[in-house]
Formats: structure tokens, sequence, C-alpha cells
């Protein structure tokens, strides 16, 4: 019996687990997570009004409930836990799947200023990472800049834009409901370096922007003429065509006076956060200009735009684990076809996959083939792994060092706690949002 440990349960671990249970009738695999909850990005990344890619939840719970598939919550690997040379001692492979940890920054002057955060702090905040503080985001704010013009850009840019009414039925935690509620937020601006025909949403996020209640979407043609190829959509590829044709009709719309207002701006490049009282008070932004080469030039002019709130959403980064190769350069963990490379050599019984294996690019279905692959790979080493001694029972050799993992009737008792907070909130489920809340859940079985 091979048993393989796979470390993160977002969906490049759960679809390695499910492709490991799928194509060896004889491995059985325990999912470990540093959190007490399963899913990822999913539970913690995906917009709490984004209803139908997080009933993706389901397919994924279908693959932790299967007879050999063990979820271990609540276990942290690295530093202050386990390390991952024990790990290896206890499993006879481990498959990292940890995803991508940070975001990049700005590298301008200011970007630390108060006021200023990336974005996925933001999203920690309002999906209820027990990782993330109220750290008042909003507090004082009347306008806000988003820089980037990807899925999580219009994510929260969404979010800053909706009312209480429309957040109320989501599984938003209370105190960021609360917090949005008492926005007073009025112009969000999303802003990117280049032109519309090379931003990164894809168009049924960018549509969603139109039609919010109290809100408008603003696009100045100007800009939009500033991209040649706006003048004549038709040879750009099918999304970028499609993104270029909303935002073109949305040029053309007469502005309505709403009480919000989401501005699409372009061709804009951050050079400098200005302070004002100690906090954030402007983005100073260069103006762009196609270099021919599907980049862009600084022009020399600058605009500064009011922002009490800046969120970068500028792409993530992987992290260094402990134990493990690290790639600085793209923030990967060196491999071949998912099997760890230590100075350019393999080494059985260690494997990654996901955003640590292959950058943070593609779409959740894009784990599946990538988490295939390294299975694949392991699965071509079985005869040689197993032959490694292991205990019958890793989780009796953790529980020995003081491990005590969340088991899934744990994350069970979560559920039902998360389920009656929402029930006495008149609201449906309720993120419960700090580790002793959840804790003391999933210790409630």
């Amino acid at each position: 019996m091979l048993r393989v440990a796979v470390v993160g349960s977002g969906p490049s671990g759960v679809y390695t687990a499910q492709s490991l249970t799928q194509l060896d009738p004889d491995v059985v695999v325990d999912v470990l997570d540093r959190l007490p909850c399963p899913y990822g990005l999913v539970r913690y990344g995906v917009a709490p009004d984004h209803e139908k890619i997080k009933s993706l939840q389901n397919t994924l719970r279908t693959v932790l409930e299967h007879e050999r598939v063990r979820f271990l919550g609540g276990v942290q690997v690295g530093p202050g836990g386990v390390p991952t040379a024990r790990l290896r001692e206890l499993y006879h492979a481990v498959v990292y799947c940890v995803g991508a940890a940070t975001d990049r920054h700005l590298g301008i002057p200011g970007e630390d200023l108060p006021g200023s955060w990336s974005a996925t702090q933001f999203v920690s905040w309002y999906s209820a990472h027990p990782d993330a503080a109220d750290d008042g985001f909003l507090r004082g704010a009347r306008s806000a800049v988003v820089i980037g013009v990807g899925n999580v850009a219009v994510d929260v840019a969404r979010m800053l834009a909706r009312g209480a009414h429309e957040l109320s039925p989501t599984d938003m935690p209370q105190a960021a409901l609360g917090a949005l509620a008492a926005s007073q937020v009025t112009d969000i601006y999303m802003v990117g370096r280049r032109g519309p025909s090379q931003a990164r949403f894809t168009t049924k996020e960018l549509r969603e922007l139109s039609g919010l209640p109290g809100a408008e979407v603003v696009v100045d043609p100007d800009e939009l003429a500033l991209d040649p190829a706006c003048a004549d959509p038709s040879a750009l590829p099918a999304a970028q065509r499609r993104n270029v044709e909303v935002l073109r009709g949305w040029s053309q719309v007469p502005p309505l006076d709403a009480p919000r207002r989401i501005r699409l701006r372009f061709f804009l490049r951050p050079v400098e956060l200005l302070a004002h009282d100690g906090r954030v008070g402007a983005v100073r932004f260069e103006r762009t200009a196609p270099d021919g080469h599907g980049g862009v030039t600084g022009t020399g002019a600058f605009e500064d735009v009011e922002a009490q709130l800046v969120l970068r959403s500028v792409g993530y980064r992987g992290v260094p684990l402990e134990g493990l190769p690290f790639d600085p350069a793209d923030g990967t963990v060196p491999h071949l076809a998912g099997r760890v490379l230590r100075e350019g050599v393999v080494v059985p019984g260690e494997y990654v996959a996901g955003w640590i294996k292959r950058g943070p690019t593609g779409v959740i279905g894009t784990n599946r083939p990538d988490a295939k692959e390294t299975v694949t790979s392991l699965l071509e080493d079985a005869d040689v792994l197993v032959r490694k001694d292991v205990p019958d029972d890793p989780v009796a050799a953790l529980s020995v060092a003081g491990v005590d993992p969340v088991t899934w009737a744990g994350w069970q008792a979560i559920e039902r706690a998360e389920a009656a907070l929402g029930a006495s909130l008149g609201r449906g489920v309720v993120k419960l949002a700090d580790w002793d809340s959840l804790l003391a859940a999933a210790r409630a079985t």
C-alpha cells in the first residue's frame, strides 16, 4: 500500500488526491493543510458573490470524503510545525501543493504607506481568512484606486461598489459586511499601465461591473483611442475582442450620476504613492504609450489621482518552503514533470503540483491536468517508493510530536457552527473569521 501526503487542500491538492485514487486502487492519501478548513482559494479567494464558482467546493468535497482520502487540517508543515524531512519519513511520497503565498510589489516610493494594501489582504479580510485582520481598510476612504486589470482587480472593485443588501445573502463575515455597508467610497478607479486590448480580466468578470445597483461604469473614450487595437478589434483574439467591445460600449454611455462610480483607466503607470496626513492621499501615475512591440513606454506626462485606499493587484509569487529547493527567479520549486529536482537531480518521493510547480498561471481547472502529470510521475516511481518502511498510521506519529489535526468531522463541525451563526444573524451561512472560533468549533465534535 502506497502512502502519500498531499500538502495543501486547495484545488491542486484535491485534484492530486483525486488522480491518485483514480489511477491506483492501492494508494491512500492524507491531505494536510495549515488551516482547519479545506478548499484553499475556493474558500478564501473566490468572491463571496460568485456562488457558481464557490459551488466547486461540492466537487472537492467528494474527493476529500473518499474512503482512501483523509483530511488533516491545522497541520503546519515547515518552520514551527512538521519539518519536511520528518514528513518524508512518515510517507512513501509527499506532494507539495502550497500555491503562491505572497504578492508581487510595485517597487515604488510610498508603497508601504498606511492605506496601501495588496488586493490579497483585502480579499482575505472579506473572505474571513483567519490570518486576516480588520485593519480599517475603508476607514475615512472616499476614493479607492485598484492597481491592476485582472480578475482579482475586478473582484475587489465590485466588492467596493456593491451594497449591503446584495452582499448580505453571501457567506461574508459579519464584520466585513458591516464595514462595506458603512463605506463612504464613491469613486473606484481600476488602472492598468497598458491598453484595454491587453487587459487580463475575462469578459464575464468584466461585464459583472455593469448593472450593479447604485453604481455606474465610466470609461474614457480618449483612453480607448490610445490603443490602436480598439479602433478595429476584429484582428484580436476572441477574448480580447470581447473585452474591447464591452469597454467601447460603456464609453458611449452618458454619465448617470450614480452614488458610486467605477472608473476604468488605461495607459497609466504608477510611479509613487503620495502621502497626506501620514497615509495615502493620492497615486501619481505616468501616462504611457504603446511602444509597438506589445509593451509601453513612459511619456513624461503625469497625473495624480486622489485615493485614501490603494489596493495593489499585480500578481502573486511563491515563497520558499523550508527543506525544499526554490528558484527565486520565478518563485517555483525546480521540477521535472512534477518530480522535485535538487541541484538538477530528481529526488524520488518529493513532488510538486499547482502554482508552486508552474507559477501563478491559469484558472482553477488548469490544476486538474497539472496534478495528473505530477501523479503520473509519482506512480511511475511507486515500485521504488513503496520499498521504504513507513508507519501504519502517520497521524499517531504526528500526535506524539504534539500535532492534533482537525479531522473531516472537525471540519463538518465548523460548517454546522457557521450555519448556526448565519441563522442567528438572519442570514445564510456566515463564515467564522478567526482562529479561536474555528478551532473551538472544530473541537466541539
